[in-house]
């Protein structure tokens, strides 16, 4: 090997040799400021009224406030569940001025002066809503985190039948709806189950309807 020639360094080497550096670097370096955390917007606010499981309340909310956060964070009613917050599985459902609908897509505000029933509202371990039965008898649920949507979701299915209105399987518009499971499982397909107890579910809302219709 001529003399002249430089000696070889191993990757290994010349890696450890580049860590040193860039540590010493590092560490003469001026400590650079911590970026400022970004300031929430705060947004309009508004008074509104509501009436939930037949008591008054008053609220005084971000106009942004979600009716579904305004009943779990404001009103500490927590049964009503935040699953998806896009209305796409149902947990949240609630039934405002008798018709079920996804809490987390409609603003709070605009249910001023309104009559909101969230399972909690509908019955007690005491006294339970039939349907609430219904399910603990025919196994509707199993970790039970959509089973307060189902329900609520349920009540409004009943109430739908019994006046009358059709869904997309209907095959007669003007005909009273039948309580198929096909109807059923139609009605109340914005309501999902991961853990897949949908004929349980069926079942337990066809023995309700089959009494109230």
């Amino acid at each position: 090997m001529d003399s002249s020639t430089p000696p070889l360094i191993s990757r290994r080497d010349a890696l450890i040799a580049g860590a040193a550096t860039a540590a010493a670097v590092s560490s003469s370096a001026p400590a650079a400021a911590a970026p400022a955390a970004p300031s929430a917007a705060a947004g309009p606010r508004a008074k509104l009224s509501l009436t939930v499981n037949g008591k008054s309340h008053s609220l005084d909310l971000d106009t942004r406030t979600t009716l579904l956060d305004a009943l779990r964070e404001h009103l500490n009613l927590t049964g009503t569940k935040k699953g998806c917050d896009h209305g796409q599985c149902g947990a949240c459902t609630v039934i405002a001025d008798g018709r079920r609908i996804n809490s987390c897509l409609t603003l709070a505000v605009m249910h001023e002066g309104g009559q909101i029933t969230t399972i909690e509202g509908l019955g007690t371990p005491q006294n339970m809503h039939p349907l609430q039965a219904a399910f603990v008898k025919h196994d509707g649920y199993q970790c039970g985190y959509c089973t307060p949507g189902q329900i609520c979701s349920a009540v409004g299915v009943i109430d739908e039948v019994k006046r009358g209105v059709p869904s997309h399987v209907s095959a007669d518009l003007t005909a009273r709806p039948m309580l198929s499971a096909e109807e059923l499982r139609e009605r109340m397909s914005g309501n999902i189950c991961r853990c897949g107890a949908y004929s349980n579910i069926v079942d337990a809302i066809t023995e309700v309807a089959g009494s109230r219709t």
